[in-house]
């Protein structure tokens, strides 16, 4: 199984943007992913097209599960 962190904050332009960690430790905490985007809001070092990143919307680990049904 896939597992993805998904950082979700809001922009100064009113809109949503994400940051995506693939395979982040599972054993990562509702905690240690607000530090994470403490530190983002804090450092201010992403450039989005809706503005800057002004606060924090969610945290969510997202799973999902490949099945290959051929390769050719």
């Amino acid at each position: 199984m896939l597992q993805t962190l998904q950082l979700i904050f809001s922009t100064a332009g009113g809109r949503n943007t994400t940051i995506s960690l693939a395979d982040p430790d599972p054993e990562i905490t509702a905690q240690d992913a607000e530090a994470v985007m403490d530190s983002v809001l804090a450092r201010n070092v992403f450039n989005t097209t809706s503005g800057d990143i002004t606060g924090k919307v969610r945290a969510q680990m997202v799973s999902r599960e490949v099945s290959v049904l051929g390769e050719y």
